[in-house]
């Protein structure tokens, strides 16, 4: 019985690639037959801060300031054990679920699995690779976000261009919503792996959170010596592992090869249920499952590789095992392909030009869906092969591609057809968004949040009112030259709109009367976002009660001149407001907020804190 066991663990070691090399499996299986006992040696451990945020793919702060940016996240704590809003901590750009409300969200991809949690993410780069023991993370206000913590077998302070880069996760869980917005030390169990790294990064989902999380600093724990119970205990085996899972990610599709057909055609039952009902079957796995049912039979072969089952592919779940391979194998199968997410994907040299053009090539004649969230890899080729192989797009998404050179967005004015842009924290500059606005005319949503290059936001507005009569949903948080005069042409041509976002935008003074203008223009408002404009005062919200019945959102954070009367009014005109943010309005205390929450149960009010 001993023997069996001993070679079930070998197998199963064997399987898990990342356990160690063969000559270390084969030392653990003989070390289990002996029954002798692994002994640690004596290492010190060490105890670093960050050195450096590397990469995120959001963050509440300006890029030209250190305000709830994640570079907070490099260094030693701010603010802990302290527990509220300061403005020294890293925050991520969104909460709850009220940005999956608005009409601007794009539905959600088919296939996504389970247990894929991750909305945002950053990564940081410590002074000294490590084996990691223990990781610990500063969350000042509302904690519970972070659903996974990943790290790299890649140096990031190295001269060598990365090589056969390598993510492990150590720990991973479901988005939680903590009782109490205190501060505290998130300290998981975490999973020992066996190379050294100084390279982590925290994945979160504050979809559940009441309140925009903050984190203050991240410790990481471990010793430089690779610990000798890491290479000689035995892991606790799971059932989830003893499939060739992460093979078949990086080699997505491999499996559906021709050569490995079954001869025998004998299927079963399946072969009396038609053939749409196979496949509607079929659609409920996720992509690796389908990897693995290719393999059990020619049938089902078939039904796997038949390109109605790709008009949807989500690969963001998969971002750190994807490549060029991948896609290549992929590329049959995707000649229908009508929605494509490819977030976060390709960096540190995942996905090259040749890889991504080839695959855009052969699908992207039916795509009408392009997600490219934080994908580094990309350049003004890569822009240019989606311009001339991707006719019907309407929706693209290079949120947060900063590496992009400016010249490179002059190539989004090809895609005529465009309905959905976003360009969030993006180098675009004023002559190609102009460009851009000029043949994209069909437009329903922009996203310009925080793009610093434009340099006069009143030219584009201008622009806008001129040429995107249909425009639903403008986002221009952060910009900081826009005016009364552009703010007024804006809602004098665009009608439409649904939900404006003019957060932390100084330049707009309500004594020009600009507020109140747009509330009467702008009769369909759903969301308006007033983020910081210290000017805001009882008559624009009194004009936004008269005028905007369907306002759902509302954000006047930091104003000092609304008054809990002319709130009160806005509550029982706009009988459908869900989300209201008075943070930081000095005439609205807790007690207020309290009453008016009991008066208005259905609306969350939000009001935060400082300790």
């Amino acid at each position: 019985m001993l023997t069996l066991m001993s070679m079930f663990y070998y197998i199963c070691l064997r399987r898990r690639s990342r356990s160690g090399t063969r000559g270390e499996a084969l030392t653990s299986r003989r070390a289990v037959e002996s029954g002798q006992r692994a002994v640690l040696p004596v290492s010190v451990e060490v105890e670093q801060y960050a050195k450096e945020v590397l990469d995120f793919s959001s963050h509440y702060g300006s890029e030209n300031s250190m305000s709830y940016t994640m570079w907070n996240l490099a260094g030693v704590p701010n603010v802990y054990p302290s527990s509220g809003d300061f403005t020294q901590t890293a925050v991520f750009r969104a909460y709850g679920k009220w940005w999956e409300q608005c009409a601007s969200a794009p539905p959600p991809f088919r296939r996504t699995p389970k247990g894929f949690h991750s909305q945002d993410y950053i990564e940081l780069g410590f002074e000294e690779p490590v084996y990691p023991t223990a990781v610990d993370v500063l969350e000042t206000y509302y904690p519970g976000a972070i659903v996974q913590i990943m790290a790299c077998s890649h140096n990031p302070f190295s001269q060598n261009p990365p090589t056969d880069v390598r993510w492990e996760v150590l720990w991973s869980g479901e988005p939680t919503k903590v009782l109490t917005p205190q501060a505290r030390q998130f300290s998981p169990n975490i999973k020992h792996i066996n190379f050294p790294t100084n390279l982590l990064r925290i994945e979160v989902n504050s979809s559940l959170l009441d309140y925009y999380t903050e984190l203050d600093a991240v410790i990481l724990r471990g010793v430089k010596e690779r610990p000798m119970l890491a290479r000689y205990k035995m892991p606790i085996i799971d059932i989830n592992d003893l499939s060739d899972s992460e093979e078949e990610l990086s080699d997505l599709g491999g499996p559906f090869r021709q050569g490995g057909e079954a001869k025998r055609t004998g299927n079963g039952y399946f072969d009396k249920l038609p053939y749409e009902l196979i496949q509607l079957i079929l659609s409920h796995l996720t992509l690796p499952d389908l990897c693995r049912l290719a393999q059990s039979c020619k049938l089902l072969h078939q039904h796997c590789c038949d390109p109605l089952q790709y008009t949807q592919l989500s690969l963001q779940p998969y971002w750190g095992r994807l490549t060029d391979v991948s896609l290549g194998h992929l590329q049959s199968r995707c000649t229908l392909l009508q929605r494509l997410n490819l977030s976060w994907i390709g960096n540190r040299g995942a996905l090259t030009l040749t890889g991504f053009s080839s695959f855009m090539k052969a699908c992207g004649q039916s795509l009408g869906s392009l997600e490219l969230s934080c994908c580094h890899f990309l350049n003004e080729p890569c822009l240019e092969v989606i311009s001339q192989t991707c006719p019907g797009l309407q929706e693209l998404n290079l949120s947060s591609c900063d590496r992009l050179q400016p010249q490179a967005f002059t190539h989004i004015s090809k895609l005529t057809r465009l309905r959905r842009l976003v360009l969030y924290r993006t180098k675009i500059e004023q002559t190609a968004i102009l460009s851009v606005l000029t043949f994209c005319t069909e437009l329903r949503h922009l996203n310009l949040g925080s793009c610093v290059r434009i340099d006069d936001y009143d030219v584009v507005a201008s622009m806008l009112a001129a040429r995107c009569y249909s425009l639903r949903s403008l986002d221009l948080w952060r910009c900081r030259n826009l005016t009364d005069r552009g703010l007024a042409e804006l809602v004098t041509g665009c009608r439409m709109l649904e939900e404006l976002d003019l957060g932390w935008c100084p330049t707009l003074q309500s004594s020009t009367g600009c507020f109140q203008h747009l509330a009467r223009n702008l009769p369909r408002l759903r969301k308006l976002f007033l983020t910081a404009n210290r000017t805001v005062c009882d008559s624009d919200v009194e004009e936004l009660a008269a005028s905007c019945p369907s306002l759902q959102h509302l954000d006047i954070l930091g104003t000092r001149l609304v008054s809990p009367a002319s709130l009160k009014k806005l509550l029982q005109a706009c009988p459908r407001l869900l989300l209201l943010d008075l943070s930081f309005c000095s005439q609205i205390d807790m007690r207020v907020v309290q009453e008016l929450s009991g008066l208005f149960p259905n609306v969350a009010i939000k009001k935060s804190f400082t300790q």
